[in-house]
């Protein structure tokens, strides 16, 4: 199986994986705009593990995953840093890091609401919210949302 320990930004994200020839370890910066990401995450075999810190949604990261048939583990960002005894951060090293705790089972994965369960939680606090907009119009369930985020093949 693959690791990967990703260091993930708005624009762009650093990787660290080991060669399974070598055995050293690798690292890349990818481009998120140009679909250098799509292009390295689509290129290696299925069911390859991912893990990046919990500090921002990044939902559409976790879909291209799934679409490439990879696994996202999602860390708890503060027990991450504090378990790096090196003070100066980099994204290199911080996406090896990330590798490191992979690799040994030491990863402190956060746990996060499959998407259909995002989907159907975020539906009904629309609905909510609608209900108290307009008082006479019945609640409906949110068909434009669910569109939006998940196909809805994906909720039974």
């Amino acid at each position: 199986m693959t690791i990967i320990g990703c260091d993930l930004h708005t624009r762009y994200q650093v990787v660290a994986w080991i060669d399974e020839e070598t055995g050293e370890i690798r690292t890349r910066r990818l481009e998120h705009e140009n679909g250098e990401a799509r292009a390295f995450y689509a290129g290696l075999p299925r069911g390859a593990r991912v893990g990046i810190e919990a500090t921002f949604p990044a939902l559409w990261f976790e879909r291209m995953l799934a679409e490439c048939g990879h696994e996202l583990w999602v860390g708890d960002a503060a027990r991450i840093r504090a378990s790096e005894v090196r003070q100066q951060k980099t994204d290199t090293r911080d996406a090896e890091h990330m590798l490191d705790l992979l690799r040994t089972d030491r990863f402190p994965r956060s746990w996060f609401a499959c998407p259909a369960a995002r989907v159907a939680r975020w539906s009904s606090k629309r609905r909510d919210r609608r209900s108290d907009w307009a008082p006479g119009l019945p609640a409906r369930g949110g068909e434009f949302e669910v569109r939006i985020m998940v196909p809805l093949s994906g909720i039974a």
